[in-house]
């Protein structure tokens, strides 16, 4: 099994200024393998109560996901999380959440997703992120993802697990909070300094940033003119990146193949915040993906023939333009 997830299943409750769901699929693992499902298998380990049905199973196989390894938890409930966004849809306010089974979360791994080519360890206590690491010694590619919580109550721990890996996935303020700097950059370059790889810094409406040893790359969000839910885009969107490392598995992970990924999760995750919760990806298909990529290339692309900067009087009159100190 080329990937292998481990995270939330989740149920959320949404409500934004322009649609709202009481009861839909949700959770860091599953919007995740939807997205990365496009480009190669997936396996889910996570957990559920009595009542995650048959129904929210069966569409994760329709995307050819495999769901052996979650678990489902006899007398418990699933996780719940309702939450409502403010108008331009940046601020969020959690209402309630309830961890129901996810707050004695084991992960328990079979021989099939210990096998896992490539892991995306989401966002779970970095302990537990450490746990299931050990347990794929041989995995080619592995990343995690964190938040604030971790970042205040387990630093440590989650500092030993960046360690581990060889890509970090966080907003950028999760970076700045991590490392107490203002800097994005100086910020990501702490984190390589830890042990991985490869820093993706997500922004939201602003884009993602990749930093590595031998560079910088950034792109924009796709331009919408509809956003109708953010939920899940920044799990969509590690998928969308991971998924596309996993499908070139022949290849060493370079810089190139690091900016592409980036291009897929952007396009994967412009389409989950154009319906509610996983609604979009459910429907999507992959030649919109591939549109979009090609969109993004073309906004992205440009060229200078020649630069006619005018030289200051001071410069044209031969004068070195820099005062002495002191």
């Amino acid at each position: 099994m080329p990937i292998t997830v481990v995270g939330s299943v989740a149920f959320d409750a949404v409500r934004t200024p322009f649609a709202s769901s009481e009861r839909m699929l949700g959770g860091a693992a599953v919007h995740f393998a939807l997205a990365a499902s496009f480009f190669d298998r997936v396996a889910v380990v996570g957990c559920v109560g009595d009542d995650f049905g048959d129904r929210e199973l069966e569409l994760l196989r329709s995307r050819g996901v495999d769901v052996g390894d979650i678990e489902r938890v006899s007398g418990g409930e699933t996780f719940f999380w309702r939450g409502e966004y403010g108008f331009d849809l940046s601020s969020r306010t959690t209402i309630e959440t309830r961890l129901g089974v996810f707050a004695d979360f084991q992960p328990r791994l079979s021989e099939r997703t210990r096998a896992a080519d490539v892991l995306f360890l989401a966002n779970i206590q970095p302990g537990l992120q450490r746990a299931v690491r050990a347990q794929l010694p041989a995995a080619r590619f592995v990343a995690l993802d964190s938040m604030n919580l971790w970042i205040g109550t387990a630093q440590e721990e989650l500092r030993a697990a960046i360690a581990e890996v060889d890509c970090v996935i966080l907003n950028d303020s999760e970076l700045r909070e991590l490392t107490r700097r203002p800097s994005l950059p100086a910020a990501a370059q702490e984190v390589l300094a830890l042990g991985p790889r490869a820093v993706v810094a997500k922004q939201g409406e602003y884009g993602a940033a990749l930093f590595t040893e031998e560079g910088f790359f950034s792109l924009p969000a796709y331009p919408l003119e509809s956003v109708v839910d953010p939920t899940g885009a920044g799990d969509t969107f590690a998928g969308g990146f991971i998924g596309y490392l996993a499908a070139h598995p022949a290849q060493e992970i370079d810089e190139a193949q690091l900016r592409a990924a980036l291009a897929c999760g952007t396009a994967l995750a412009s389409f989950n915040v154009e319906r509610l919760g996983t609604e979009r990806v459910q429907c999507l298909r992959g030649e919109e993906i591939a549109e979009r990529i090609a969109a993004l290339q073309r906004f992205t692309s440009f060229s200078v023939a020649s630069l006619p900067l005018r030289a200051s009087r001071r410069q044209q009159a031969g004068g070195v333009g820099v005062a002495a100190g002191g």
